[in-house]
């Protein structure tokens, strides 16, 4: 049974640092091997998680689209089986984490035909591993397309600033009017540095936001970041590592409940 876990929130927010360190922290738990899906059309998890990145599955649909407008697919080969081939070739391996960027959002002048294949792909890809974390992009495009697969747990991540949870609130909102799949979401306030005020808290009951983590503004992040070390590298014992403990323990917590009702059902 696989647990699917989403980061959002807007540009800048460090959202891509937290998905990396909720992967590490998955990782040293031993939970299983994980799936990291770039689902963010910058496209740096891989910097994070200290892997290479040859293609993205933006790069596989346009090179695809380009061979069907030329009709230079090879002949006698589904396109199917093509895509699926140069999808997996895609995923980069690393240890236990394995990364699949997405890359480019879908153009107008998409193949379509490929991107409706490239969502039964993915989704088999992630049924063989127990975890899925998604690094999203703000507007949760690949959820409302279903380009990845149905969501347990979401975090959504704001900076300490009243626009920042206004925006986190209005991420959460669509969660419900696009119709998404989610289980359960869950705001992670980051470089809080001076806790939260009474206006973020204010900001925060106003939108009906769940709390979960006050994140501190980590001096080792910058530091990284300055060095270009990837963050997964940071110690064990940072400041951000301690203060994500509660995320790691709800995302657990939710996989618990997720396989008891499975065991329940069979």
């Amino acid at each position: 049974m696989t647990s699917t876990i989403a980061v959002a929130g807007k540009g800048g927010t460090g959202k891509t640092t937290i998905a990396g360190l909720l992967i590490r922290r998955l990782a040293a738990a031993q939970a299983g091997p994980i799936l990291a899906i770039d689902a963010d059309p910058a496209s740096n998890l891989n910097t994070v998680l200290d892997l290479p990145l040859e293609k993205t599955v933006g790069d596989v649909r346009e090179e695809t689209s380009e061979k069907a407008r030329a009709n230079l697919l090879e002949a006698g080969i589904a396109k199917r089986d093509l895509l699926d081939y140069e999808i997996n070739t895609s995923v980069v391996e690393g240890v236990g984490v394995d990364l699949l960027a997405m890359g480019r959002p879908e153009g107008p002048g998409c193949y379509c035909a490929a991107n409706n294949m490239l969502r039964a792909i993915i989704d088999t890809i992630a049924d063989s591993y127990p975890w899925v974390v998604i690094d999203n992009e703000a507007g949760l495009e690949h959820l409302s397309r279903r380009t990845t697969r149905d969501v347990d747990v979401l975090f959504i991540v704001s900076d300490a600033t009243v626009r920042g949870i206004t925006t986190a609130g209005r991420v959460a909102a669509m969660v419900t009017e696009l119709d998404t799949k989610v289980g359960a979401h869950y705001l992670i306030v980051n470089r809080a540095a001076a806790g939260l005020s009474p206006e973020l808290r204010a900001a925060i009951e106003e939108h009906g936001l769940n709390l979960l983590a006050v994140l501190p503004d980590d001096p080792q992040v910058a530091a990284f970041d300055a060095a270009g070390r990837a963050l997964v590298h940071l110690p064990a014992d940072s400041a951000i590592n301690a203060a994500l403990q509660p995320v790691v323990e709800t995302m657990l917590a939710h996989t618990e409940t997720k396989e008891a009702a499975g065991a329940h059902h069979r």
